[in-house]
Parts: structure tokens; C-alpha cells; sequence
């Protein structure tokens, strides 16, 4: 089970036979769980071919190991949507739009953000390996089927594969509140990368330097910062609707 990856509730698995049905081994439901949710998922599970096991409700705990599966985990081989920044860049028409996350390892913020990055029609994710979470099962329950159609690449040198993107004309602006003007000054109709730190460090010192530009998301209220999937999705938005004002 090592070489395999869990698929905890509805979302990741649904998600997973709509994408690539052939990566699932099989999938484990709730004995006594008949309603309409569970037939629809049988039923395409039972068109793809997938192997199904009714099973009690304490091996899908011990299955799932902790994360909430709503009577539903499939067993299924790691997918990867892309090796390296280089093969997204490569087919991506149009300037692009990156998500860099430096030192997020809460599964559940990046869950969210991989589900805002689908949303605003994300390229890619990018975290560091050694100051971040992977696509674990509450990873994948909480994107909600995003992490099969966003790729996560995580790189070993965060800094030189930000250099890397600058070679590619990709515009790399960082998010701190200590930033001079904010997000609104910024042109997001080019190719470009926003990066986000975790909540409360922010970003690494030496990712900060290797911005080409720093800017703050404006705060009104009496709260200090954001939550890391919403500044995400603020600072996503503003790309979406400046791109959309210029088409």
C-alpha cells in the first residue's frame, strides 16, 4: 500500500474516476450506506470497472487513518499531472498564472488553495519539498477533486526554480503586509506567479528577495492577515478579472 495513495469522501474519489479511473485499485464503501450518493458512485465505479468491497465502518477508519471518508476511500496509484514547471509552461497558451506557496504544511490550507487555484484556472502550485505538505487523503478530501486537475510540483530549490521562472518571463510578486502599495497596483495580465507565505511567518527571506515585486493585500477591519487559501483567492481573482477586463 506503500506505492499507493489513500482517496478519503466523495469529492477525491468521484474526482479520481472522472479524470483517471484506470489509476484506481479499488474502492472501499459502508455496508449499510444505500442512499442515492452511494448508488451514483457505485454505478460509476461498476462502468469503469473499478473493483468494489462493501466493508464495516471500522476498516474504513482504519483505512482512511483519521480523515474523514463519509463511508467512501479508494485505494490508487500516485498520479502526477506534470514532472517539472517547464512541461506546464510548455503547452500553457496565453500569459500564465502560477500559485507558489512557501512553507504551507497545513493539509487543509493547501487543500483549500488547490481548490480556489482549479477555480481561477490555476497552471500550477508549487511548494518546496522540505517546507511543505503533500497530497495526502485530507489534502485530496478537501480540494475537492482539485488536486487531479491542478498541478502541485513540489521542487527541491523553492529559490532557483523561482529564478528559473523569471528565465521564462513568468513576473514573480510576493505578499507580505510590509509591502509600500498593494495588490491593486499590480499588473496581473502578464505571465506571472503569486507568492504566498505560510500564516504567520510569511514568506522565507530568501524568497522574499527573489520576488521581482512585493505588495500587501489592503486590510480594513480589525483582523492582521488573511488566512493563506483566502489571500490566495483574493490576489487569484484580481489575475482572473484583470485578464478578463483586457480580453
Amino acid at each position: 500500500m506503500a506505492s499507493h495513495q489513500i482517496l478519503a469522501g466523495f469529492h477525491a474519489v468521484t474526482a479520481r474516476l472522472r479524470h483517471d479511473p484506470d489509476s484506481i485499485k479499488e474502492i472501499y464503501i459502508e455496508t449499510s450506506r444505500k442512499d442515492r450518493r452511494m448508488q451514483t458512485l457505485v454505478e460509476q465505479a461498476e462502468r469503469q470497472q473499478v473493483k468494489l468491497y462493501a466493508v464495516s465502518m471500522d476498516r474504513l477508519d482504519g483505512l482512511a487513518k483519521g480523515v474523514r471518508h463519509q463511508g467512501v476511500v479508494a485505494l490508487a496509484a500516485q498520479r502526477q499531472l506534470a514532472v517539472n514547471i517547464h512541461d506546464v509552461l510548455d503547452v500553457t497558451e496565453g500569459p500564465a498564472l502560477l500559485l507558489i506557496l512557501d512553507s504551507v504544511t497545513d493539509p487543509h490550507n493547501l487543500g483549500a488553495c488547490l481548490r480556489t487555484a482549479d477555480a481561477a484556472g490555476v497552471h500550477a502550485v508549487i511548494a518546496p519539498k522540505d517546507k511543505a505538505v503533500g497530497l495526502n487523503a485530507t489534502v485530496q478530501r478537501v480540494a475537492c477533486g482539485a488536486a487531479d486537475t491542478v498541478p502541485y510540483l513540489m521542487v527541491t530549490n523553492l529559490a532557483r526554480t523561482m529564478r528559473e521562472l523569471k528565465e521564462r518571463d513568468v513576473w514573480l510578486v510576493g505578499t507580505t503586509d510590509q509591502a509600500d502599495h498593494d495588490m491593486y497596483a499590480v499588473d496581473a495580465t502578464r505571465s506571472m506567479a503569486w507568492v504566498m507565505g505560510a500564516e504567520g511567518d510569511g514568506m522565507r527571506r530568501l524568497t522574499t528577495e527573489t520576488c521581482d515585486e512585493l505588495v500587501r493585500i489592503p486590510m480594513v477591519g480589525s483582523v492582521e492577515s488573511l488566512n493563506v487559501s483566502v489571500a490566495s483567492a483574493v490576489c487569484l481573482y484580481e489575475s482572473r478579472r484583470q485578464r478578463m477586463m483586457k480580453s
